[in-house]
């Protein structure tokens, strides 16, 4: 089996497992698959009324390809999630060098400088020398502004970092998509790519410390998908759903094969 088929595979094992969300008890949609309905674009004010996010044939398109001159652009759940199981698929593009990521249990200050996104995000990562930090996890609340898992001090990091075995599609490998699934329960958090653990991290003295307490993230927030400042991004998100965790049950517990889901949407570029 050559690497192509062996994407390939890997994306229909994902589709099989993501077969009935939409059906199975407790599992929510976040995107309709028409329109941004449930979302809210939070950004700072030189940004407003640009269009960096969209829906777009049944996906939700961040697109800043030829324009770098922008802030961070956050697109922001109007929801709020405490403990929850979220699962999602991306498209990356070989050609987009930007950075991307998803803020979870994170809150918009539109006090500070313009406006920031506290809390702590799952990085996602397209750029081919750096792939490895897919799935490992940044805080970007004030006051912490590090990687947290693994714990540095700062934002630098190394390859050595980057989990073993991990798998990482563009557009056209395979399916061209990838799977991520993050659990947050308590100060735990989990994520996993394409069916590899990339972080499992006790977040213990970090997200309930005083930084995260004054702002009101790290335990409870807003899911945000994140567009960093001045970079080219092109990226896709499809298939976003979401369960409340409650104090009875583990995520490992509950069924990880879902009977039914939403048809497939026809965008595979």
């Amino acid at each position: 089996m050559n690497m192509n088929q062996t994407l390939l595979a890997l994306g229909l094992l994902g589709a099989m497992a993501r077969v009935g969300l939409a059906a199975e008890s407790g599992w929510v949609s976040l995107f309709n698959g028409k329109d941004l309905a449930g979302w809210t674009v939070r950004c700072p004010p030189e940004a407003q009324g640009k269009i960096f996010w969209r829906a777009d044939a049944g996906t939700i398109l961040c697109d800043s390809l030829g324009r770098p001159d922008h802030p961070y652009v956050w697109l922001v759940s109007d929801q709020e999630y405490g403990d929850f199981e979220l699962r999602l698929q991306f498209q990356a593009y070989a050609d987009s060098p930007g950075n991307s990521g998803i803020q979870f249990r994170s809150r918009f200050d539109a006090a500070d400088q313009g406006g920031w996104m506290n809390g702590p995000q799952v990085d996602i990562h397209p750029p081919a020398k750096q792939q490895w930090r897919t799935g490992l996890i940044y805080d970007e609340t004030r006051g912490e502004q590090r990687w947290v898992c693994p714990s540095l001090p700062d934002w630098k990091i190394g390859a050595e970092f980057g989990r073993v075995g991990r798998v990482f599609k563009y557009a056209g490998d395979g399916d061209g998509w990838n799977d991520l699934t993050i659990i947050a329960r308590g100060t735990h958090v989990k994520t996993v790519v394409n069916g590899v653990v990339c972080a499992e991290w006790d977040g213990t003295g970090v997200l309930d410390n005083a930084a995260h307490r004054a702002r009101n993230v790290g335990r409870t927030g807003h899911f945000a998908l994140q567009l960093h400042a001045k970079d080219q991004l092109r990226i896709r998100f499809k298939d976003v759903f979401v369960r409340e965790l409650d104090a009875a049950s583990t995520p490992e517990s509950r069924p990880s094969a879902p009977r039914s889901r939403p048809p497939p949407s026809s965008v595979n570029k």
